[in-house]
């Protein structure tokens, strides 16, 4: 049994840290891999052009890039907007609020690309009966586009999540307690790091087997109808 010198708590508190960062990071995601495939499918050539190159700088850079660039960007971007309107104080962002931004720009990146191919999978001849008999297109959406890509997009969305999981790790460069600061402070008091990176990466591996046994029961659900009809 590890012997964590009474760090224990404080590995915990990393870890919820880590577990509110990565959805968070999640659910802005999402919205904007929603967003950007909506763009980037649309029939504004502006649009289109804002989406591909957002996925494409996003995609090109390192994420720990991104992190520091919003962290340390995003706070003389933000000091410099309020002085051009009259505030005189500094604003500062927390790291916790830099990394959320940072990791969702990277899944939305990623994301986009996925429901981009969920909607172009979905059979164009269904949109057109559902137009032909009148109904409206948030309707088309909610009841024919979306359940058919999220059926599609859930593997590759999973995959993605897995990936910004571990990456969280990245966001400790700018001071953020989650899991892997924490793991460095106690390396840095004991002198055990052997223990306490090992123990790091078990809870890692733990949350990313949930992850995975979460990912399968969406998968089973999503798939209900269509293994269904598959075997009749």
């Amino acid at each position: 049994m590890f012997n964590l010198d009474g760090f224990g708590p404080l590995l915990l508190q990393g870890t919820l840290v880590t577990l509110q960062l990565s959805l968070a990071s999640l659910a802005i995601g999402l919205v904007l891999g929603l967003l950007g495939a909506t763009m980037k499918l649309s029939r504004f050539r502006l649009l289109r052009a804002l989406a591909g190159t957002y996925t494409a700088v996003i995609r090109g850079v390192p994420e720990l890039i991104v992190i520091l660039f919003i962290y340390y960007g995003g706070v003389i971007l933000l000091n410099n907007l309020a002085h051009g309107l009259g505030y005189k104080g500094y604003i500062d962002v927390s790291g916790f609020s830099a990394g959320v931004i940072a990791l969702s720009l990277t899944f939305g990146a990623y994301a986009t690309e996925i429901f981009r191919g969920g909607i172009a999978a979905v059979p164009g001849n269904q949109i057109e009966a559902a137009r032909a008999i009148g109904m409206a297109q948030t309707t088309i959406f909610r009841r024919i586009l979306l359940p058919q890509v999220w059926r599609f997009a859930l593997p590759g969305l999973g995959n993605v999540f897995l990936v910004i999981i571990k990456e969280t790790a990245l966001v400790s460069v700018i001071g953020l307690d989650e899991l892997m600061r924490k793991t460095d402070i106690a390396v840095g008091y004991t002198k055990k790091p052997f223990t306490f990176y090992l123990f790091a990466a078990c809870i890692y591996m733990v949350i990313t087997a949930i992850t995975m046994q979460m990912q399968r029961q969406l998968e089973r659900r999503a798939n209900r109808g269509v293994a269904g009809r598959a075997g009749a």
